[in-house]
């Protein structure tokens, strides 16, 4: 495709995907769709909060292991204007409760990792559509568990990667299909992101609960961030898909070296054993010869850093240096030059119709896009725009690192989620009508 044709294509879209999203306003809004919250802690409260910006959503009924929890959620959506719903708590299968109610569409799911594969696998075989925060699963096992669910069940399950939707991400991907990086061979990403003092541990030091993954576990605990955009750069599951990961880790230094100067040497974790290394490097390398760099790195003190670089045979982008590099296009070859003029003439036409509201909510505007589209497909009874092969294959280096690492860094094969049919299907998303 080129250029004229691309924008022609764009602007097609645009037309039409701005019919398809005008109900945001709640003036085309008449079927109404009924999710159930599981999980509303910090994130599944905020996403309480964010679909409740949906004239037709309804929110019957909402879940948490605290009645608290449950409770605030509960008053979230009753100070929006929509009858209170009902709370099911008080203990670890209470959201059992919610999934054998005969008044939900959906579900969306934001609780602790370990739950979130055997979850969604009894919602959807509960007869619900499924959104369910990252990681979908934290092992192969769990993966399948996932993929053999919506098959047999019918009912779909979206993995809620917001950085998929991120403006910047978007528009590189436009370019991508506009041909002007050239084919694409190699990508690095990360989850680069100092957690030591609010995330796993509270202010005083006491466990939350993600610590028990950094004590038992030693792998890339948190992928999807960073290959969640990676996945549609590179055609991943839909011409082309991953063979193999390898993986290494540094020492785990980081958190005792935090406790030991925020709460002293006698503090017990500043001598806790942490199976987690500080950092983890994995390299995956699909059937066709393409790589990728995915970096872990929670532990140690620095500035957040998705680190995205996309190299292609005409060209490179990088997201740090907020910078394209693209032959006979940017000037001289050794240079780079900004990216901004191009994220303004390929803006995605999601951003173009939603970007105004969706910069008023979080994570730069990728949540709202993101739940926007999660609703939209609810709505119309339309696929998701993220398929649960894509969270799967994502969420798979989870598992897979953790066998690299403990077999000395040795590699370890890549599982294909679409059973050969990557071959012959085709990229979905983010793709416009035209």
């Amino acid at each position: 495709m080129n250029r004229r044709d691309f924008l022609r294509a764009g602007m097609s879209g645009l037309a039409l995907t701005a019919l398809g999203t005008a109900y945001t306003s709640g003036a085309s809004a008449q079927k109404n769709v009924r999710i159930g919250m599981i999980g509303t802690g910090n994130r599944g409260g905020y996403l309480t909060g964010l679909l409740c910006k949906f004239p037709e959503v309804s929110i019957p009924a909402v879940c948490d292991l605290l009645p608290e929890a449950a409770g605030r959620a509960a008053e979230t959506v009753e100070k929006s204007g929509r009858p209170r719903p009902e709370i099911h708590a008080g203990d670890e299968y209470a959201y059992r409760k919610l999934l054998s109610r005969d008044d939900l569409d959906a579900v969306v799911i934001a609780t602790p990792w370990d739950w979130h594969a055997p979850m969604a696998v009894e919602a959807m075989r509960a007869g619900k559509r499924v959104g369910v925060e990252v990681p979908a699963a934290v092992s192969v096992a769990e993966c399948w568990d996932l993929v053999r669910a919506e098959q047999e069940t019918g009912k779909s399950c979206m993995m809620l990667e917001n950085w998929s939707f991120r403006d910047d991400n978007l528009a590189v991907l436009n370019m991508i299909r506009a041909g002007l990086l050239g084919g694409i061979l190699h990508c690095q990403c990360a989850y680069a992101h100092y957690c030591a003092g609010y995330w796993a541990f509270d202010a005083d030091g006491n466990d939350r609960w993600p610590a028990k993954f950094l004590e038992k576990y030693n792998r890339d605990q948190y992928p999807t961030h960073g290959l969640g955009p990676v996945l549609s750069w590179l055609d991943i599951n839909c011409g082309d898909v991953f063979e193999s990961l390898t993986a290494t880790a540094t020492a785990s230094v980081g958190l005792n070296a935090y406790f030991r100067r925020k709460f002293g040497p006698d503090h017990p974790n500043a001598t806790r054993r942490f199976a987690q290394g500080d950092i983890v490097t994995s390299v995956l390398r699909t059937r066709k010869g393409k790589t990728v760099v995915v970096t872990y790195d929670i532990n140690l003190p620095r500035p957040y850093d998705n680190q995205w670089l996309v190299q292609g045979t005409l060209g490179v982008y990088s997201h740090e240096h907020n910078a394209v590099m693209i032959e006979g296009k940017t000037g001289d070859r050794h240079d780079w030059s900004p990216f901004d003029p191009w994220l303004e003439e390929y803006r995605h036409p999601w951003w173009k119709t939603m970007g105004a509201e969706a910069l008023q909510h979080g994570h730069g505007g990728a949540d709202y896009i993101e739940m926007r589209l999660f609703v939209n497909a609810l709505v119309e009874d339309a696929p998701f725009p993220l398929d649960l092969i894509d969270g799967v294959t994502m969420s798979a280096v989870v598992g897979l690192s953790e066998q690299s690492i403990a077999a000395g860094g040795t590699p370890v094969p890549f599982p294909d989620f679409t059973g050969g049919a990557w071959e012959t299907r085709k990229p979905t998303f983010g793709m416009v009508p035209r």
